[in-house]
């Protein structure tokens, strides 16, 4: 069962109608553009999500992780067109993540987990860097296949709660 973000930092999505494609070529196809764009520290995988409940059909979508911050991106096919979408989110810490429960325990622990402009900066380094092969990917795709580019609104993400924290 695949874990979900602490927290969603941004999201993105969009429908392109007329394009049928495959799921697993998408991915291969972003695998090589994050590889060629050499970033430090990633690690890349599939995972399945529910669709549902625990008995419901499983979604497969690639995972590309950094750090503290998890990219999941999805590509499928939808009607007649294809969907994409990522989600960025925080990793979650596992068993230390229970201790951020407890009030002064909490407060200890953040003094050593302080955000700083670089630790803000990485973050969004890593965001732009894969959101910008997935936009490469489709961008490809589009122009080989003779359908419109995307408008500039639909190549933007939607940050939540990035600096709000």
């Amino acid at each position: 069962m695949a874990v979900t973000p602490k927290t969603v930092l941004a999201q993105w999505s969009t429908l392109v109608e007329g394009l049928q494609w495959s799921p697993k070529d998408f991915y291969v196809s972003v695998e090589q553009a994050l590889q060629r764009r050499q970033l430090p520290d990633i690690f890349l995988s599939r995972i399945n999500y529910a669709e549902g409940g625990p008995f419901s059909a499983k979604r497969e979508y690639l995972r590309v992780t950094r750090k503290d911050h998890i990219f999941d991106i999805c590509g499928a096919p939808f009607g007649t067109g294809f969907f994409f979408s990522s989600w960025l989110g925080e990793r979650p810490h596992g068993c230390l993540g229970i201790l951020f429960l407890i009030p002064l325990l909490n407060i200890f622990l953040a003094l050593f987990r302080r955000e700083t402009y670089y630790k803000l900066d990485t973050a969004m380094m890593f965001q732009e860097s894969v959101h910008n092969a997935v936009l490469e990917v489709i961008d490809g795709l589009t122009t080989a296949k003779g359908i419109r580019a995307l408008s500039e609104l639909e190549r933007k993400p939607v940050m939540r709660n990035f600096f709000g924290r």
